[in-house]
């Protein structure tokens, strides 16, 4: 039997890399020898066992992959061609990217765009697919001319929705509470940066003055209660992440007398037929000169690390997993 390397998670004891047989892996149409993973902050979490997102053990994480198919039963995907996953719960419910090679089902694999090389994909693996998937949605609602706010700016999302908007001519306002990042937000084309305090606190208010023609908010919680208050009429706010929680106090007035637009971005369930349109978005679009900038390079055996780092705030910008290091 073909063997394969794998960073295990055991149910106790240590994070480690190890010899796999290949008769291990789980069921699958399709069989990828990997090259790239990255690191989200979801890896993070589960790396350190918070959140219950794993629950059978031995487990493999890793919730995204780039690589090139070995073997398959579907009669979509040969031997040869280039593939990403991100989403499916893949890293979580079912073995993941942390790997040299992985099994999974036909429907959850995207062939990849013929502009992308499986490094990129992974330089924006689950991050840039929902900045993308972000960016789209507010532009189904209308983007007025104006200034687009992107909280949690300095993270994996919020770096690439800041390119990605710049790229795209919109004056892009980060908001960030990281010291250091307004030199590297600047580069990634924002126009300006504002504190993250700014939007810390609850508003006196309900309604502030009208300020922003769009928003991608990568926080939750009172941030996002504030930005709410701060839209224009009939401004959107596609909300992507919850690490300030996932309770929500705000009013209604909002939504009533300005007509502001709640979107919930979910990357994980997104169906195959949004799920390719959004990679050839990708690839049509998405500003790769200014994505790599962002870019720091480990190995597997970084990992335990690094997934301990990024629940503390200290990576910056995406970090790409070279699997055949």
């Amino acid at each position: 039997m073909t063997s394969f390397r794998a960073l295990v998670m055991e149910r106790d004891g240590p994070t480690a890399l190890r010899e796999l047989d290949e008769a291990l892996l789980p069921k699958g149409d399709v069989t990828v020898d990997l090259e790239w993973s990255d690191l989200n902050y979801k890896d993070g979490l589960i790396l350190n066992r918070q959140g219950g997102m794993v629950r059978d053990f031995p487990h493999v994480p890793g919730i995204d992959f780039s690589g090139t198919v070995a073997a398959s039963d579907d009669p979509r995907f040969a031997p040869g061609d280039r593939v990403v996953l991100t989403g499916w719960r893949v890293g979580e419910l079912h073995w993941g990217g942390y790997a040299t090679r992985a099994r999974v089902k036909g429907d959850w694999l995207v062939p990849l765009p013929d502009h992308l090389s499986t490094r990129d994909a992974m330089a924006l693996g689950t991050a840039g697919f929902t900045a993308m998937m972000a960016v789209m949605a507010l532009e189904d609602h209308g983007i007025a001319e104006g200034e687009v706010l992107v909280t949690g700016a300095s993270g994996g999302v919020g770096s690439v929705a800041v390119a990605l908007l710049a790229a795209l001519g919109r004056p892009v306002v980060a908001v960030s509470g990281r010291e250091g990042a307004a030199a590297y937000l600047t580069d990634l084309g924002a126009a300006r940066i504002l504190p993250r305090a700014e939007f810390a606190e609850p508003a006196a208010k309900p309604l502030e003055p009208e300020a922003w023609a769009g928003c991608i908010d990568n926080v939750g919680g009172t941030t996002l209660a504030r930005v709410l208050g701060q839209m224009r009429y009939r401004a959107s706010v596609a909300a992507v992440g919850l690490a300030g929680g996932t309770e929500l106090s705000v009013s209604v007035v909002p939504f009533l007398l300005r007509g502001v637009n709640l979107l919930g971005i979910d990357s994980v369930m997104c169906p195959a037929d949004l799920r390719r349109r959004v990679w050839n978005r990708i690839a049509a679009d998405m500003p790769m000169d200014k994505v790599r900038g962002t870019v720091t390079e480990v190995t597997l055996a970084d990992l335990p690390r690094l997934g301990a780092e990024i629940l503390k705030g200290g990576v910056r910008g995406r970090t790409v997993v070279n699997l055949r290091a």
